[in-house]
């Protein structure tokens, strides 16, 4: 990559004390070599082909995969207010705010419509489905930063347990992510106001 492409890349280093923290405590000093994988913007049939061809190393129990991403980026200085006015109402049937079209007397607080909207990517990981989660970002636009690395991750778990089940394995419950924490930097309640989000979750094969 281009220096200027490394400089502004700061997924690894915001995790790599984290990563060292937590290998030092199973391996002590014996640490296992880390590989960074950059994942850049590509399509879904793109992050289904990478998915493949790293399902043979996510099989593997001595290998472990970390994938970062922040979710919904919401404010005008993301360019995206996307905004649902009920919890009622479906994630991908909502309109896009502006400073001459704020939420309506009555309507839900925009950083529950925010965390509505999170909530609904979060359910569609949750189903194991890269078509799925997918089809969320098309709808909804979602500005989750690292949707392509979860996508790659998500297609390969998928072509692992197909390749498990077709072994006569029982995969129930296998390679699909449980959410364990959901938080937003701050609550926005004006149109001014901006956010990020932020959710964890493991899955086990």
């Amino acid at each position: 990559m281009s220096p200027s492409t490394d400089s502004d890349e700061h997924s690894i280093e915001m995790h790599l004390p984290y990563t060292y923290k937590t290998l030092v405590s199973h391996f002590g000093q014996n640490i296992p070599p880390v590989v960074p994988i950059l994942v850049g913007s590509i399509n879904t049939s793109k992050e289904k082909l990478y998915g493949n061809i790293l399902a043979e190393y996510l099989d593997n129990p001595e290998n472990a995969f970390i994938i970062s991403s922040d979710f919904c980026h919401w404010g005008s200085r993301f360019s995206y207010q996307y905004y649902i006015p009920s919890a009622s109402t479906s994630a991908t049937s909502g309109t896009n705010l502006s400073r001459s079209s704020k939420p309506p007397a009555n309507a839900q607080e925009i950083w529950k419509s925010i965390e509505q909207l999170d909530k609904a990517a979060i359910d569609a990981i949750e189903t194991g489905s890269h078509d799925a989660f997918a089809r969320y970002l098309r709808e909804t636009k979602n500005t989750v930063c690292g949707r392509h690395p979860i996508g790659v991750i998500m297609a390969a778990l998928e072509e692992v347990v197909k390749r498990r089940e077709q072994k006569g394995e029982d995969v129930t419950g296998k390679g699909n992510f449980k959410f364990v924490r959901y938080e937003q930097s701050s609550r926005c309640r004006r149109v001014e106001d901006s956010s990020v989000s932020y959710a964890s979750a493991f899955a086990v094969l």
